[in-house]
Formats: structure tokens, C-alpha cells, sequence
């Protein structure tokens, strides 16, 4: 017997009164469609920044080789010096060339052979003079790092001309034959220059779509999430640390899109950059909005029909394609209106009524998700209809494809050391003399070792320094080398014994696999890296080493390395140091100076609407400062929190805290506001107490002396809030959301700069300058007062309304109509019918049979049916979800060949939601009733926009 379906009308049919235009975008190939199996790896990899590197790796590697190998029988020369030769300039063109425009791609490729030639001569002819050899490849890492400061082409020879002193003693390379080893070094490059060009040619314009994927990938994993933590059986705490770390992914994701909006060749004008970094920006904080509601909520009882709607419209965010971003407009107004619903409800309590204001909270913030997304994928493929105010400004900077850490800091630490005489050479030497002293402490003891790799000791010293800034940084690359080299060792042995003698071409294959998985792995953990190289590594060594001895050769290069990486870290730490303290008072009173431009940038927005500010670029920069704080305050191994103290967790969060409340000031206060001069003077009065308050945490930093007072200005806002007229409206909104955010901020920092020493106060109350004013201040807490009272009792009323008009199949049981498209904000709805005894009462008004409704009803149902639209006759593709009307969503199902086919349903009323790569989510209800036997429903779905 098949049950009739309770048809919900189709929630993405709607619109809103905006622009159709802007409703119909199409997202970029790159960055639309539905979810794919491989987006957990473009979520792990914004941008696809490692995989790219990997891949890099393996094509110069193969194209080093094998160009090396050709060129040396046409030139008669040794197959190991051409492979040698080919091989260094692939592994440096992968390792250290990773330009964005095909112009300084080729000029760097191209310059490589030049200064690797002219050091191999000299190299040649350092045979015979041992102790000048070893001296000469001290000066040459010293070198090395003094090149570093004068940009990528100056690096590349000093590395180059480093790697020609290893290849040449290495390698004893006859001086007769350095002409053929440049020759074979020059025809490498160019045919790695070649391949790049084909293979990975340089595309930040797609690099930026895909890191854009990224974030919509993550996005959806917040939505997910929120939707778990809803479920009234879950374990809630697990669901909320699920989406907190959604949400600091989707951040980092987010701070990384800024970060590549700066580079060249990426957007098509600061306009449409600007343009794109704004609605970013809007995206994300109206998920991270949506997660703190949805935080709030899982503390609080909230009725299930309303759970049920919210845990639909959540399930409508993650499964519409983005070319559809207006589907979840009709998803928002659901919420909105069952949250209504239980506002005007007789019997809605305290706890009640706070769960619908968060619910109708993420309904508006789902809305401004919808209009960030349009406006966004409409710049996905056009130029912007209108020119930004104040064109994009780089407020990020990456390192290695990720938000900046430690490295901005150490270096604006080192150019503030102001010194007099000889000592003002010592920022440009500093790097130079650590790894020259380091290298002369470690040579005569590695060769001591093993006289044929005491290069092994300088390659520790070199990779020390490079990349690393304080003590905890070199110490940690000391256990990522020594486990990497541990891990590398095990599995190139196993490999080596498993290939055997004689078999080249599985060794080279070996080769090259562990360096591009080493090079793909480097920028997620050091020890990726090492083991992949040491891999690679002991397949080169089985060349000329018995297996006997790989055990005993391979300790003496873990060793060598660790030596060479321990002396470094001493002589940084003893030789003109820089003090780990020292650089984490910089990146504090670098956020400290982020905050204090946000907070000019705000007070020159409110003063003059026209001014040519960017509060959400400014607020960018303090997300890019707290990633430096992070950065530095970072553990060298983690331990309960008892044994490392509390003061630096609690300044960590207080300033995460901070951030995001600087976040949210950035967008609300980007309003055009005309304030009556004494408002005018009163907000002029908070933000300049509050700059100076910021004044004196930057003297605590450059000073180090815990002086100084942070006066507190929230009570300086709230006495604004009172005195403060304006018509209702949005602005009026976003105004007192702006001074509550600058509270809040207020409250975070007080904490921060009590906790660095400071002493905090309280500013003095504005004196009332007329009788008016004081009057205004005295109505303002009066009809606050009033209008809690009215809630009190308009809650009390409805209490007893609902009483005894909630009941289920009684003749006088409302129904709430859905609302769709422009009707759903026309008329408050109704609360929907619910029986006493039933746990929830059926979605949106539709009253499920009493024996569905019931627990006394055995046994479960199945539900199937067909999905088919226009375009798809013989039926559709799409997954399956289904929602219980107590808000739990059920395992989904995905609809092959058109069918569906949901089991073990038991007895009430279920949305079902259908969504595909090709279609907008569509919701349906459904009762079920076991007496009545299965269900049988078709779903006629629309197709989603072509591009």
C-alpha cells in the first residue's frame, strides 16, 4: 500500500527583490560544481601550492636527468658527471625557482649554469689543496647567506656556487672538463625551462580560483558541521570543536586568498581585487556568525520545528552549487519564519524565545552569505559594474603559500636595532658570520668523521639558518631532520635491498618519487621533506656503497646533521642574537598597530563618509598580525597547560577574541553615518582614549616597563547607545552593532593589557551639557525598562494562549503556510499545531496522520521514488538527506539512475532534501505511517544555470 507524500513547496524557487543578474551568477569552472572526492586535498592545500611543488619536482627532476644522460654521450663525458650536472640545476629550479609570470621564470632557469659554472672550475682545481678546499666551502656558505638579502637571482648563485663546491669535491670532476659539465648545465636548463612552460606553467589567475574552491570547500564543512552540532542525540562538545576547526581553516583559507590578491598577475585590476577581498570578507563573517549562534544553541532547548528548519536551511547551504547562491534565500526566510513563529508563541519561555532570536540571527546571516556569494561569482567572470571605493592594498604577506609567521617579525626587529659605528653592519653580517663560524666549528670535526662527507655537517648548517628566526624554530627543524632522516633511512634500505644491484632505471625512479613526494611535503611539515630526500638519497649511495656499510654511512650523515644544526642554533643564539623575547613583544606591538589603524580607519569613516578608507583590509591586517603572534608564541613540544602556565594561553585568546570582535566592527561600521555634532564629539572622545590606551601597550613593548594605564571606554559607548536617536532601519542596526563590537573589543583588550602589567581604570561618564540631553538619557533607560517588562508580559499572554490551542487534529489546530520567494517575509506566520503528548509537532504546518505521530505505532517504513527533471528524463543524479522532525538528520543516501530508496524510517514527519551537481536543492515532506505501509514520492528537480 503506498502512503500519499505531504508536498512541501519548492524552498529555492524564491527571490528577494535583487538583482536577477547577480541571482543567476555562474560560478568558475575552478570554483563551482559539487562536492568532489578530491576536495579534502584542495581544502588541506589552498591554492594546491604543495601538490604543485611536487609536481614541479618531478618534472625538472626527470627532464634534469634525462637531458644530463643525453648530453653526456653526445659529448663523451661520464654518465654520473652528466646526471650530476643535470640533476643540480632540476632540484634547484624545483626547490628554489617558484615565480608566478613566465618572464621571471625563464630569467632565472636561464641563470642558474652561469655562476654553478663558475665555481666548478675552482672546485676542480681545490683537489690537491685540502685545507684551502675546506676553507674555501666555509666562505662559500657565508657568502651564500649574505646574497640572500639582494633578492632571488643573488640567492640562486650563492646557493649554486655552494652546490658547485659539493659537486665538484663529491663528484672529483677533472679541471679539462668543466667546459662539457657547463655546457651539459646549460642545455638542462634550458630543457627544464621547456617543460615548466608546458607542464607547469605559472597561472595565478587559477591558483587564486582554486584557493577560492578551497574556501568554498570549507565553507560547506562549517555548514556540516553546524548541522551535527544541531542534532538533538549528538555529542555536542565533539560537533563544536568540529566546527571551530572548520571555521580557523576557512580563516586561514580566507587571510590566504588576500594574500594572493596581492600578487602579480592574479586579479585583473585593484578594483575587482578590492571587490573580491570585501565579499570574502562578508562570507566568511557571516559563517563565523552562523557558528556562534549555533554554539549558543546547543545550550539551549530549542523547540524542533524550529531545530527541524534550521537544520534544513543548513543542509540547503551545503548541498546548493554555487551557481545558485540565491537557493539559500528561501532557506534563510524558513528559519526566519518558524523563528517568528515561536516569538509570538503564548507558551515560548526565556530559554524558548532566546533560541528563536539566534535562529532568526543565522536566517539574516544566511541571507548575507547569499548576497557576499552572488556578488562574488558574478566577479568570477565579469568585470565590476562599479569601481571600488579605494583600490586593494596588500595587508598579507605569505610565506611558502601561508599566512606570515615569524619571519616579518624577526625582520622588523632587526631593522628597529639602531646602533652606531661599526655595529650598523651588523643586520647585513649577522646571517653571514653565524653560518661561517658555525661552518669552520663543524668542518674539522665532520671531516674527522668521514673525510669524504663532511659536507654533510655543512648542509646542517645551511638548512639551520635558512627559514628559521628564533631558538625554538632551529630546535624543532633539529627533530623534524633527525625523525625525517630516521623515517628516509628505513624506507630507502627496504627499497634498496628490495631493487637489488644493477637495476638503474628503478633506482632513478626511486629517486625522483622520493623528492617530488619529499617536495610536496615540505610545506606542510619539514620532516616530510627529509624523509623523502634520505629516501632518494641511500638509492645514490647504493651506487658506490656495499649494503653492508649503508647502516654505518647512513648514522654518520644523522650525525654530521645534527651537529651541524646544533652548533648553528648555538652560534645564533651567542653571536649577535636576537631574542626570542624580543620577537614576541614585536609581534604584539605589531598587532597592537593593527588594531590602532582599524580604529583611525573607523573614526575617519564616521567623520567623513567620502574619506578613502578600507576597514576591511584593516581588519585583515589584524588577522595577519595575530597569525605572527601565533607564530612566535608556538611551543617547541606541546604539554598540559599546567606545566607551561596559563599567561601565554590567556593572552593568545584573549587577542583571538579580540580579532574576531575587530572583524565584525570593520563591517558594521562601514556605514555612511551624519552624527549631530555632540555625538560627534563623544565618538571622537572613545576612539581617541582608546588610540592612546593602544599607545601605552606599544610602550610597554618598546620599553619593557609595566607602565602605563588602559582606560576602559565601553562605558563610554554605552552612555552613546542611550543618548543616541536614530530612524529604525539597517544603519541604525549596524551603528549599535558597531559600538557593541567596539565594547566588546574594548573588554578583550582591557583583559590583554591588564594581564601585560598595565593598570586598568574606567573613563569618566560624558558630563551632560544640557537639561535635554540628560532627559534623552533618562527616556532611553526608561523605555529600555519598558520594553523588557512588555516581553515579560507579552511572553506570559502568549504562555497562556498556547496552552490550550496547541493541540494536534483539533478542529481549531492552525497551519502555517510555507513561505516562497517574495511571500515569505510578507505576514508573520502562524505557530504551528503540535499534540501535547507528540515529541514535535509536523514542519511547517503540515499535520502528519496521529498514527505517524505517535510512538505506540510499530515498525519502520521505507520511503523511494524517482528523481526526473526537464533535462534529465530518464531520471537524475543526486544525494539524499533526510531531516527528522526533531531536527536529526539521518545518514544520506545517493539516488542512482534516477531511484531513491530510504529505509528504516519510523514513524512521523521527515523533509527530504534532494541536491546534485546539477540541481538546487529541493525539500519535501513526507509522513510516515507503518499502518499505511511504505511511501512511494517522485521529486521533480530544476536544473541549476549553465555557465
Amino acid at each position: 500500500m503506498t502512503t500519499p507524500a505531504t508536498e512541501t513547496p519548492d524552498i529555492t524557487d524564491g527571490r528577494t527583490g535583487r538583482d536577477p543578474a547577480r541571482d543567476s551568477a555562474v560560478a568558475p569552472r575552478r570554483v563551482g560544481g559539487p562536492r568532489r572526492w578530491w576536495d579534502w586535498v584542495l581544502a588541506a592545500d589552498p591554492g594546491l601550492g604543495q601538490l604543485q611543488a611536487g609536481w614541479r619536482t618531478l618534472v625538472a627532476m626527470i627532464t634534469g636527468l634525462a637531458t644530463g644522460y643525453g648530453m653526456s654521450v653526445a659529448l663523451g663525458l661520464p654518465a654520473m658527471l652528466g646526471m650530476m650536472a643535470g640533476g643540480m640545476m632540476g632540484l634547484m629550479s624545483a626547490f628554489a625557482i617558484a615565480e608566478n609570470t613566465w618572464q621571471r621564470l625563464t630569467k632565472a632557469i636561464v641563470w642558474m649554469p652561469f655562476p654553478f659554472s663558475a665555481a666548478l672550475p675552482l672546485a676542480a682545481w681545490l683537489h690537491q689543496y685540502r685545507a684551502l678546499e675546506l676553507t674555501i666551502m666555509v666562505a662559500a656558505l657565508a657568502v651564500t647567506f649574505f646574497l640572500a638579502r639582494f633578492g632571488t637571482l643573488a640567492l640562486l648563485a650563492g646557493m649554486l656556487l655552494f652546490n658547485a663546491f659539493m659537486v665538484g669535491m663529491m663528484a672529483n670532476v677533472p679541471l679539462n672538463l668543466c667546459g662539457e659539465m657547463f655546457l651539459v648545465a646549460l642545455v638542462s636548463a634550458v630543457a627544464i625551462l621547456l617543460t615548466r612552460l608546458a607542464l607547469c606553467y605559472p597561472m595565478p589567475r587559477e591558483d587564486l580560483l582554486r584557493t577560492q574552491r578551497a574556501f568554498v570547500v570549507e565553507a560547506r564543512r562549517v555548514a556540516d558541521a553546524a548541522t551535527d552540532a544541531l542534532d538533538p542525540d549528538a555529542d555536542h562538545e565533539v560537533a563544536v570543536k568540529r566546527m571551530r576547526r572548520s571555521l580557523r581553516r576557512l580563516n586561514v583559507t580566507t587571510v590566504t586568498i588576500d594574500g594572493r590578491l596581492a600578487q602579480p598577475e592574479v586579479a585583473a585590476d585593484p578594483d575587482t581585487a578590492e571587490l573580491l577581498h570585501r565579499h570574502l570578507f562578508d562570507a566568511e563573517l557571516a559563517l563565523k556568525g552562523i557558528g556562534q549562534c549555533v554554539q549558543q544553541l546547543t545550550r539551549l532547548q530549542a523547540p524542533a520545528h524550529l531545530r527541524e528548519a534550521m537544520v534544513v536551511g543548513l543542509v540547503i547551504t551545503r548541498d546548493t552549487p554555487l551557481g545558485r547562491a540565491d537557493a539559500l534565500r528561501p532557506a534563510a526566510q524558513l528559519i526566519q519564519q518558524q523563528a517568528n513563529a515561536v516569538l509570538e508563541a503564548a507558551d515560548a519561555g526565556s530559554e524558548e524565545a532566546e533560541a528563536a532570536a539566534l535562529a532568526r540571527r543565522v536566517g539574516h546571516l544566511l541571507d548575507t552569505l547569499a548576497d557576499s556569494l552572488a556578488h562574488w561569482l558574478d566577479l568570477g567572470w565579469n568585470a565590476p559594474s562599479a569601481r571600488a571605493k579605494v583600490p586593494f592594498q596588500p595587508t598579507v604577506a605569505l610565506e611558502q603559500n601561508r599566512p606570515a609567521g615569524t619571519g616579518a617579525v624577526a625582520r622588523r626587529v632587526i631593522a628597529a636595532q639602531s646602533e652606531k659605528g661599526w655595529r650598523r653592519v651588523v643586520p647585513y653580517l649577522r646571517a653571514p658570520v653565524h653560518a661561517g663560524l658555525a661552518a669552520a666549528i663543524v668542518c674539522p670535526i665532520t671531516d674527522a668523521i668521514n673525510p669524504q662527507r663532511f659536507y654533510w655537517g655543512l648542509v646542517g648548517v645551511m638548512i639551520t639558518l635558512f627559514g628559521t628566526n628564533t631558538t625554538h624554530e632551529r630546535l624543532r627543524k633539529l627533530g623534524h631532520r633527525m625523525a625525517g632522516t630516521i623515517v628516509g633511512a628505513v624506507v630507502g634500505v627496504v627499497l634498496l635491498r628490495l631493487i637489488g644491484p644493477g637495476h638503474i632505471y628503478w633506482t632513478l625512479v626511486v629517486i625522483v618519487a622520493g623528492l617530488a613526494i619529499g617536495s610536496w611535503g615540505m610545506q606542510r611539515q619539514y620532516a616530510y621533506w627529509v624523509a623523502g630526500l634520505v629516501t632518494a638519497l641511500v638509492q645514490l649511495y647504493g651506487l658506490s656503497t656495499p649494503y653492508t656499510g649503508m647502516e654505518k654511512l647512513l648514522s654518520e650523515r644523522l650525525l654530521d646533521n645534527g651537529l651541524g644544526i646544533v652548533i648553528a642554533t648555538a652560534c645564533a643564539a651567542l653571536i649577535f642574537p636576537v631574542s626570542s623575547r624580543k620577537i614576541a613583544q614585536e609581534a604584539e606591538r605589531g598587532y597592537v598597530s593593527a588594531l590602532e589603524h582599524l580604529l583611525s580607519q573607523v573614526a575617519e569613516r564616521w567623520q567623513d563618509p567620502a574619506a578613502p578608507v578600507r576597514l576591511r583590509g584593516a581588519a585583515r591586517g589584524v588577522d595577519a598580525a595575530l597569525y605572527q603572534v601565533r607564530g612566535v608564541a608556538r611551543p617547541l613540544v606541546r604539554m598540559p597547560m599546567g606545566v607551561r602556565g596559563r599567561g601565554a594561553e590567556n593572552r593568545l585568546a584573549l587577542l583571538t577574541a579580540a580579532t574576531g570582535h575587530a572583524r565584525s566592527l570593520a563591517a558594521a561600521a562601514d556605514i555612511d553615518i551624519d552624527l549631530a555634532p555632540e555625538l560627534g564629539r563623544r565618538v571622537e572622545r572613545i576612539t581617541a582614549t582608546f588610540v592612546e590606551s593602544l599607545h601605552a601597550l606599544d610602550r610597554r613593548f618598546a620599553t619593557g616597563e609595566p607602565s602605563g594605564t588602559w582606560v576602559r571606554v565601553s562605558p563610554l559607548i554605552r552612555e552613546l547607545e542611550d543618548v543616541l536617536r536614530a530612524p529604525a532601519g539597517p544603519r541604525a542596526d549596524r551603528l549599535h552593532l558597531a559600538l557593541r563590537e567596539l565594547a566588546a573589543l574594548d573588554e578583550a583588550l582591557a583583559g590583554y593589557a591588564e594581564d601585560r602589567g598595565l593598570t586598568v581604570t574606567t573613563a569618566s561618564p560624558e558630563p551632560e551639557p544640557a537639561t535635554e540631553s540628560a532627559s534623552a538619557t533618562r527616556a532611553g533607560a526608561a523605555a529600555r525598562h519598558a520594553a523588557a517588562t512588555l516581553v515579560r508580559r507579552t511572553q506570559a499572554a502568549l504562555a497562556a494562549w498556547l496552552a490550550h490551542t496547541r493541540h494536534e487534529g483539533e478542529p481549531g489546530a492552525k497551519q502555517v503556510p510555507v513561505a516562497t520567494g517574495a511571500t515569505a517575509g510578507a505576514a508573520a506566520p502562524q505557530q504551528p499545531a503540535k499534540a501535547a503528548q507528540a515529541p514535535a509537532a509536523a514542519p511547517r504546518g503540515r499535520t502528519a496522520p496521529s498514527g505517524a505521530r505517535t510512538a505506540s505505532s510499530a515498525g519502520t517504513c521505507t520511503v523511494s521514488g524517482s528523481l526526473h527533471c526537464p533535462e534529465h528524463p530518464g531520471g537524475c543524479e543526486a544525494w539524499i538527506t533526510v531531516v527528522s522532525d526533531r531536527g536529526k538528520r539521518r545518514a544520506g543516501v545517493r539516488a542512482t539512475g534516477g531511484r531513491y530508496r530510504i529505509t528504516g524510517l519510523e514513524p512521523g514527519g521527515y523533509t527530504v532534501i534532494a541536491s546534485g551537481s546539477a540541481h538546487a536543492p529541493t525539500a519535501r515532506f513526507v509522513a510516515v505511517d507503518p499502518s499505511r505501509g511504505d511511501v512511494h514520492h517522485d521529486i521533480e528537480l530544476k536544473p541549476a544555470p549553465r555557465p
